[in-house]
């Protein structure tokens, strides 16, 4: 059975939420970049040394839209709310190949 982009993709959200390291790791392809306003094309160790233990700095996050595009591409829209108690919003766009996420990309919002 193929697991759609869009459950990949929510199931990625979910593991990072949990920080279940070893369940998202096994989601993201070899091959994975990450790429946003502060970071330009991470590789997939690096994400997960440097972007994927933050969740902690969150008090809440919630996808807002999770919209399959293609047969590949997923926009996430969601809003969290950081420590402080400001609330933001972004919106990725992630690829997914064969099952794997291959490729975010994050485009930042601002305070909500």
């Amino acid at each position: 059975m193929t697991t759609s982009p869009t459950a990949v993709v929510e199931a990625a959200f979910q593991h990072y939420r949990s920080q279940n390291r070893g369940a998202a790791l096994a989601l993201y392809a070899e091959g994975f970049t990450f790429t946003s306003p502060q970071d330009d094309h991470l590789d997939k160790a690096t994400f997960f040394e440097r972007c994927f233990p933050t969740a902690h700095r969150m008090k809440e996050q919630r996808l807002l839209h999770v919209v399959p595009v293609d047969e590949e591409l997923v926009l996430v829209h969601y809003e969290y709310v950081i420590m402080t108690g400001d609330r933001h919003r972004n919106v990725e766009a992630i690829t997914v190949r064969d099952g794997l996420i291959q490729e975010v990309q994050v485009f930042f919002g601002g305070k909500v």
